[in-house]
């Protein structure tokens, strides 16, 4: 990270990290896609250490979860402390985001399953279905208000 990254407490912004973030989660998408995926959704992004200049930063995203035109990728963003090489590298960030896989014209396009192989597999499929779910009825719960009279 260098110095135009940084904010007025002289770490990095949460913002250039949630672009890395995308940016990554997206390049597994389309991998797993094979093809075009954009971003439909940030369901969560939890920041949990500051990333100061000069720290080197590094992302790591996976398909937890796919249905028929989307799927979920999780995203563990570590930094290497510039000044301490003998550290270990710190988790800083954590996040979740949705991916519909479209063809060129912009329609939806099917996505090749997730097929979970681990216990570790597994549990990230859970986890993201609870995910889902909640996006879902979060959704459902705010029309209902909409429609409700005043």
């Amino acid at each position: 990270m260098t110095a135009v990254d940084v904010n007025l407490y002289g770490t990095v912004h949460g913002g250039v990290l949630m672009k890395f973030v995308d940016d990554v989660a997206g390049a597994a998408a389309a991998r797993h896609s094979g093809g075009t995926a954009v971003t439909a959704a940030i369901d969560e992004i939890v920041f949990s250490e500051a990333v100061r200049v000069g720290d080197l930063v590094h992302a790591y995203a996976q398909v937890n979860w796919t249905g028929q035109t989307s799927m979920e990728a999780g995203v563990r963003v570590m930094a290497e402390r510039w000044d301490s090489a003998e550290e270990a590298p710190v988790r800083v960030a954590t996040a979740y985001l949705v991916f519909v896989g479209v063809e060129v014209g912009g329609a939806p396009r099917p996505v090749r399953p997730v097929l979970p192989e681990t216990p570790e597999d597994e549990r990230r499929w859970r986890e993201a279905e609870i995910r889902r779910e909640h996006r879902l009825a979060r959704r459902r719960a705010i029309q209902a208000a909409r429609r409700e009279p005043r």
